[in-house]
């Protein structure tokens, strides 16, 4: 197990398991892309390089790899469950490279798709989006691009949406307050504005939640574009 902000992630290898179709013949060309075994390597590179753009280029492979809903993506989303790999890609929102940190946001936006990797993306990867996030009281803040702010704002929406335990999380990290920074500071693009309203829309669609956040002082229009 690979340790996360001091504790285990409980990736559960045999929850859900999707096997790889069996092969009549030997993969050539670009399935070669997506067999189990090169979906190792893409794995073993995430957690043992240090060279950003072999770690870029990995994560960026399994977005690819994991978008939409054909067979091979619904493979690869368990695949990167079983083989320990989702905490080694949650681990990459805290690398200095700006681009580790985009490829990592859009491939566990991929890979959330899956209701298994939903709930543990959701547990532990939350408070890392979440700093990456512009404003709030932590220091030094983060000063990431646009592209780069909404690819999280995107990932943490997909996170939460019918996960409540994911949307509980982003409350208790600060997320709120950001969010709503976002949204209202008047200083930021059109595109992070919009995401950032998404992600609110999504948090005020729990009834669970609002009674806990009017206590914390958030009023209905703090959740509304």
């Amino acid at each position: 197990h690979l340790l996360f902000e001091g504790k285990k992630l409980p990736e559960d290898p045999g929850a859900d398991t999707v096997d790889f179709p069996k092969r009549t013949t030997p993969a050539k060309g670009y399935e070669l892309l997506f067999q189990p075994e090169v979906v190792r390597i893409y794995i073993s590179l995430l957690k043992e390089s240090k060279t950003p753009a072999i770690l870029e280029a990995s994560a960026g492979a399994i977005q690819n790899l994991c978008a939409g809903s054909w067979t091979y993506g619904r493979c690869i989303r368990s695949a990167l469950r079983q083989e320990k790999g989702l905490s080694a890609i949650a681990d990459l929102l805290t690398h200095d490279s700006e681009r580790v940190v985009k490829a990592a946001s859009g491939a566990l936006r991929n890979l959330a798709v899956d209701l298994r990797n939903k709930e543990l993306i959701g547990k532990h990867a939350i408070p890392n989006l979440v700093k990456n996030l512009p404003g709030g009281q932590q220091s030094p803040a983060k000063n990431l691009s646009e592209d780069t702010v909404v690819s999280v704002l995107n990932t943490i929406n997909e996170v939460i949406v019918d996960n409540l335990e994911a949307a509980k999380k982003l409350r208790e990290t600060q997320g709120i307050e950001k969010l709503v920074l976002i949204n209202k500071s008047g200083n930021r693009s059109e595109r992070e504005v919009r995401a950032a309203a998404l992600v609110l829309q999504t948090v005020w669609g729990y009834k669970e939640l609002r009674k806990p956040l009017e206590k914390e002082g958030w009023k209905k229009s703090d959740f509304q574009v």
